[in-house]
């Protein structure tokens, strides 16, 4: 016996679902990072230790706040008080490299 055939109207009752999800998400992250904006904070780049980081990367190597592996990674990003990204060596928009923090950080002495 051979398995019922596929139903397009159901395919495409799954497809839309599945867009509708991933637009409701996108959109309750926009009204997130309003809410932030709102607070006096603002997205800065390159100033978030590993583990620290806003939500998604701007490469999307990972897409959860929290999931950064390197510390300071310029595509990585966190909410730091309005107008003080400049001075912690961030960039407000994403960048390839590090921020200017990994440089300050004491690296382990070689033997």
């Amino acid at each position: 016996m051979s398995p019922p055939p596929i139903r397009r109207d159901v395919v495409v009752r799954l497809v839309l679902a599945a867009a509708s999800a991933a637009c409701l998400a996108m959109t309750s992250a926009h009204a997130q990072d309003q809410s932030k904006a709102a607070k006096g904070k603002e997205k800065c780049c390159g100033v978030a230790k590993a583990g620290e980081n806003g939500c998604q990367s701007s490469s999307v190597a990972h897409t959860c706040g929290g999931c950064s592996l390197v510390d300071y990674s310029g595509e990585n990003w966190k909410w730091v008080p309005m107008g003080t990204c400049a001075q912690m060596g961030g960039q407000m928009q994403s960048f390839d490299g590090f921020g200017k923090l990994a440089s300050m950080t004491p690296q382990p002495k070689q033997r």
